[in-house]
Order: structure tokens, then C-alpha cells, then sequence
């Protein structure tokens, strides 16, 4: 059983042509560059409620679209939760939950489930909320929808993994 619901967010009330984080201050945050880079803005952060809302738009350019599926690009499942472990490694390092500079790593993925299709030229929206928010380990619960149907959810686990500067070596 999934965790509890996040508090009711109208996302429609969202102003998502001007985001509080666009891509500078996620990769301020985030490491992840290139075809790895999940996020296209931030939209609404709840500190009180360790709720986080961000958002994904999909070019014809994705690095997946020619090759899943040829004809019919769909967004691979995997993808959808990488954008969601994203989403929790800026609200980790943005709400300075660790120690400055540690990077939250992918520790786990429980109960995840597929509900529609994410294709290109779609905006996959994301809310996650804390169900366990500690500098040792966090777990949110993230919703993603399109057009407000939802497309997949899944706990999501993260866990720290030292900081970024000595995992580089320098």
C-alpha cells in the first residue's frame, strides 16, 4: 500500500511558466547533466508538509524517443522514476535536510505503478511528499500526471551518499 496521500494541490492554481527553480538552481543542486537531466522546473515547495511539486517538459529530442518505441515513443517507466528521485534530491539538498554538499542517491524504488503513457510534447508534473524526511535517509510518496491524468506513482527512497566533491576524488 502506497503512503499517505499528499495534502490536495491544485495544480491547475500552478503557475508553471514562472517556476521558483529552473534549470540553473536544479543544477545548482542536482548533479545529473545531459540526457540525465530529469527536471525542467520547480514549481511550489511546502516545507511545513515536506511537499515538493516539479515538472519535466518532453522534447522530440529525448535521447529515448527514437528507440522506445520506434513509431510510438513512450517514456520509459525507468525514466519517470529517475525524474521522481530527482525531484527528492532537489527538495533534499535545496531544504538543506543533509549536510551541506552531500549528494542523496537512488536507495530504493517500492510500489511502483504505470498508469498512462508519458509521450514527447507532453509536461509530466510530479508531487512529492515526504513520508520520511531525515538527513540519514528519506522516502516520498511522488504522483506524476499529465494533463491532470494520473501517469505513475511510487515511494521513493533516498539515501546519502557522501559529498559530491570527494565522490569526484577531488
Amino acid at each position: 500500500m502506497l503512503a499517505e496521500a499528499p495534502p490536495a494541490i491544485d495544480l491547475a492554481a500552478l503557475d508553471f511558466s514562472n517556476p521558483i527553480a529552473g534549470i540553473e538552481e536544479i543544477r545548482a543542486a542536482n548533479p545529473q547533466r545531459f540526457e540525465f537531466e530529469m527536471l525542467t522546473g520547480i514549481v511550489r515547495i511546502d516545507r511545513a508538509n515536506h511537499v515538493i511539486v516539479g515538472f519535466k517538459d518532453l522534447g522530440p529530442d529525448e535521447f529515448w524517443v527514437r528507440a522506445h518505441m520506434p513509431g510510438f515513443p513512450l517514456m520509459p517507466g525507468v525514466l519517470m522514476c529517475e525524474a521522481a528521485a530527482q525531484l527528492c534530491g532537489y527538495y533534499y539538498v535545496n531544504q538543506k535536510i543533509g549536510d551541506p554538499g552531500v549528494l542523496l542517491g537512488l536507495g530504493g524504488i517500492d510500489e511502483a505503478r504505470f498508469l498512462r503513457t508519458v509521450r514527447p510534447g507532453e509536461r509530466l508534473v510530479m508531487v512529492g511528499t515526504g513520508v520520511k524526511v531525515h538527513r540519514r535517509m528519506t522516502k516520498f510518496r511522488i504522483v506524476g500526471s499529465v494533463n491532470g491524468e494520473k501517469a505513475f506513482e511510487a515511494v521513493v527512497t533516498g539515501v546519502p551518499l557522501g559529498k559530491l566533491g570527494e565522490l569526484r576524488g577531488a
